[in-house]
């Protein structure tokens, strides 16, 4: 019974802060709070260095998401929301921040913050979300040149991912290794949309299709999918993923070897990306404000 009650596309849920830096040493406490539609992040900077954050599903509710977020990452810092000198929204939600000073585009918070994870040498930034797909061109100092977004389903994203590993009850972070854990690459599914996809994976199973096979075809058809944004947007050296599905090394794997190019690595969680963005825009626009304030 309990076999049939696990939930196998949740992710795990973590926070984090750095027990070796003392916030009463900084000069400039800012945060940014990313409420996507499917998991919120939260992100404590001190003086432009990351100093806490959370992860975690999105409620129903998005203030609710993001006061919990930003609550978990300040847990055990000594840290209230009182002590933040700025404080930005980002995200599908990012409107419904209650405690933010600004609300800034997940566009301009992921190239920002993908400029700090991945270096100023990034240029183009493929932000794989729960929900939509965004293909971002950007200069060396983390500003958006170009962009395009895929919103169409949720088929070529985290969600649907999940909808596959639920599927076939398979743990969601096992995902990507087991899709490449196969003796020859199967053709990818040909449907678009989630709900069909889930038709054809049930119908290939049927057939007699292992698991690691269809999870291998659906892997491969969302690296395409997303191969083909970023050949519309045009994509530049150096090239970078942010988001839920850069975990995914099946997904991963498959759109390096499209691309005939390889991603690059960070230390920094993949899916902090926009709350870090945001709050280094907090950072900036609390030193502008102090500027105007001295004159």
């Amino acid at each position: 019974m309990a076999e049939k009650t696990k939930e196998y596309w949740r992710w795990k849920e973590y926070n984090w802060h750095d027990e070796n830096a003392d916030p009463k040493d900084a000069e400039t406490i800012t945060a940014g709070v990313d409420v996507g539609s499917v998991s919120s992040q939260a992100v404590v900077m001190l003086d432009g260095k990351l100093f806490a954050f959370s992860n975690m599903r999105t409620g129903s509710n998005s203030p609710d998401s993001a006061r919990n977020a930003m609550n978990w990452a300040l847990e055990g810092t000594g840290l209230t929301m009182d002590d933040l000198h700025y404080t930005v929204g980002t995200g599908y939600g990012r409107v419904n921040v209650p405690f933010a000073d600004r609300a800034i585009t997940e566009i301009a918070c992921h190239a920002r913050g993908g400029n700090t994870m991945y270096g100023s040498t990034v240029r183009t930034i493929l932000d794989m979300g729960g929900q939509d797909c965004k293909a971002i061109r950007c200069d060396e100092r983390g500003k958006v040149t170009n962009f395009l977004m895929n919103d169409k389903c949720a088929a070529g994203t985290g969600r649907g991912m999940e909808v596959f590993a639920d599927l076939l009850s398979v743990p969601i972070e096992e995902v990507g290794d087991l899709s490449l854990d196969i003796d020859e690459e199967p053709p990818p599914v040909s449907s678009t949309c989630v709900v069909f996809a889930k038709s054809e994976a049930s119908s290939l199973l049927r057939e007699g299709w292992s698991k690691k096979r269809v999870l291998a075809a659906y892997c491969s058809a969302m690296a395409h999918r997303v191969v083909t944004l970023l050949e519309r947007v045009g994509v530049e050296k150096d090239f970078a993923i942010t988001g839920g599905i850069a975990k995914n090394s099946g997904v991963i794997t498959r759109l390096e070897k499209e691309l005939n190019l390889k991603a690059l690595k960070s230390n920094y969680d993949t899916q902090i990306a926009g709350a870090l963005g945001a709050a280094l825009f907090g950072k900036a626009l609390v030193e502008k404000q102090r500027k105007k304030s001295a004159v």
